[in-house]
């Protein structure tokens, strides 16, 4: 069985739409797609006169690169969320077949599934001791059970910060092939240890691997993300894609950011928010305000605190604003606090330091 067969059937043949820029044609003057002749006039390089490039070679062969699969093995688009939808909307029809994601984890997997009225399986993450971790064989019995044709595994996980080991994220691959998509979402990768899932695309055509520019590479505001997967998959993918999803200054300042003088800066500032990973926990843990700081992977903590709404308060009287998420299954007590610069990061300890009890 193709990885072709969990695509819904009625989008096996679909074309798509053919945009002006899809066909590769060369000339002098371009008249085939309604476009100005002139430029904007506050656009002073000229460069957004023309369509983009559905999918822009010289960054999509460095992001190839860069993530260590081929060029024709990955789909780039708006941000990791276009991929989530794109995966959704072409495996799953709607009222039938089922997307399986891990609570409390990235809410955009189960609004894609509520989008496209797919079924949502929720396999809670585990709270131990090691943090919130997978559990594996409950995934694999309710995934086949309930006809998932999507598995999320978001590694390192947000907001619980763990990775998932790559052997435990293989047996999910090897014990849903040919039933299920199994998206391994990478976005704070960068930081963590594990190895990725692109490495089990030699083995295995029902992986895909999700990536982002927004955290490590600090391009949010680009939306430069990608989908990596089996390439005649990622055709189908490009297929259902909107006509021209990457901005030419987008695509631009990516080539730029992934130049080798800015990976080497990135590769810094990387180790730079692990050491500071380390500290804020150890200094987090010794508040007397906080219950518990659970171990990361990412570039942010996950905090219980004993008053939530204190915390919570005490931090945005100090100016520094945290991800609420008391409102995430598990977490009724819990902050989401991103590592900042040490100076930032000496903030949050300020202003928790205040919330100690009286001597």
């Amino acid at each position: 069985m193709s990885v072709l067969d969990l695509v819904r059937d009625d989008l096996q043949g679909f074309a798509g739409y053919s945009s002006a820029r899809s066909a590769k044609l060369e000339g002098e003057v371009w008249l085939n797609a309604n476009e100005s002749a002139w430029a904007n006039p506050g656009d002073a390089q000229a460069s957004c006169r023309r369509y983009p490039d559905p999918q822009p070679q010289a960054l999509r062969e460095r992001l190839a690169g860069l993530y260590g699969c081929s060029a024709a093995q990955l789909l780039i688009g708006r941000g990791s969320d276009e991929g989530i939808d794109l995966l959704v909307r072409a495996l799953c029809v709607p009222g039938r077949d089922a997307v399986l994601y891990t609570p409390p984890v990235f809410g955009m997997y189960a609004v894609s599934a509520r989008l496209q009225n797919a079924v949502a399986l929720e396999v809670p993450l585990c709270d131990t001791d090691a943090g919130f971790v997978a559990d594996i064989d409950a995934i694999i019995t309710k995934a086949k059970q309930g006809n998932a044709k999507l598995v999320f595994l978001c590694s390192p996980s947000n907001p619980g910060g763990l990775s998932i080991p790559l052997q435990q994220v293989e047996t999910v691959v090897s014990a849903l092939r040919g039933q299920a998509l199994v998206v391994v979402d990478e976005a704070y990768a960068e930081f963590a240890d594990e190895p990725s899932a692109v490495s089990l695309l030699a083995c295995y055509d029902n992986v895909a691997v999700l990536r982002t520019l927004s955290k490590a590479h600090a391009l949010a505001a680009a939306r430069i993300g990608t989908v990596i997967a089996d390439a005649a998959l990622i055709e189908v993918l490009r297929r259902c894609q909107a006509p021209y999803p990457i901005p030419a200054p987008c695509s631009t300042l990516a080539l730029e950011g992934l130049s080798d003088s800015a990976l080497a800066l990135t590769r810094g500032r990387i180790a730079t928010v692990r050491g500071e990973r380390d500290r804020l926990r150890i200094a987090l843990a010794g508040c007397a305000c906080v219950r518990h700081v659970y171990a990361s992977d990412a570039n942010f903590l996950l905090v219980r605190f004993v008053d939530a709404e204190a915390a919570f308060q005490a931090l945005l009287a100090a100016g520094v604003v945290v991800r609420d998420q008391r409102a995430a299954p598990q977490l009724h007590d819990a902050l989401r606090i991103t590592l900042g610069t040490p100076e930032q990061n000496d903030r949050v300890l300020d202003a928790l330091t205040t919330l100690e009890p009286a001597a």
